[in-house]
């Protein structure tokens, strides 16, 4: 059973602004509890989201020109601070499936990878492009290329360059960033290993 291959994501985008937004804000501690990760994405952002509304505006995880988006722009050192996977679960459960950023945290882009979300890293006039682009045409999809490293803006116009590393590129092109699948594929080849083995044959009786 092979991985499923991710070579693109189209959908509409959702702006986020901002540097330094931490996995804490991303899920909050609370909701770590959880035995499962279903349901997460409800409360993605929840305190921020209350925040906002106090002061009278409203957070692009509950503004309706966003709702049903799933390509996230951000700014800086997205997902910092502790290394919590629920924080990516929370935004995949919410509908996100790809992020574009200007730098990511090494620990969460790693956790997203695990999960089948390709993280992006654009430049800050790149971001600044996108994040304005989809500000103004909310309703427009943006095309994210992984074989090709660039987004297409709207009618595909214009085209930008991102960048990806090479090694989570590489997973997501042959699906093996799924790392059950690939635990499934050598399922027979271990279990022939482990009746090959003296001690393990003993436990095997």
């Amino acid at each position: 059973m092979a991985g499923q291959k991710i070579e693109e994501v189209l959908g509409r985008g959702v702006p986020l602004r901002g540097d330094d937004i931490d996995t804490d804000r991303i899920i909050p501690a609370r909701f770590l509890k959880c035995v499962t990760f279903e349901g997460l994405g409800e409360h993605a952002f929840e305190d921020d989201i209350a925040d906002m509304k106090s002061r009278g505006e409203v957070h692009p995880f509950r503004d309706e020109r966003y709702r049903g988006g799933s390509v996230l722009v951000s700014n800086k050192n997205f997902g910092c601070g502790s290394s919590r996977e629920h924080a990516p679960q929370s935004l995949k459960r919410w509908g996100v499936r790809c992020i574009i950023a200007e730098s990511f945290s090494e620990i969460f882009q790693g956790n997203c990878v695990a999960l089948g979300i390709p993280c992006f890293v654009a430049d800050h006039a790149t971001a600044e492009k996108i994040l304005d682009f989809v500000e103004k045409n909310p309703e427009k999809p943006l095309f994210v290329s992984v074989v090709d490293r660039l987004v297409k803006l709207g009618d595909y116009q214009p085209v930008l360059r991102l960048q990806i590393k090479d090694g989570s590129r590489g997973q997501f092109l042959d699906g093996s960033w799924n790392a059950q699948s690939q635990l499934l594929d050598g399922a027979e080849r271990a279990a022939k290993l482990a009746s090959e083995l003296p001690y393990m044959r003993w436990k095997l009786r």
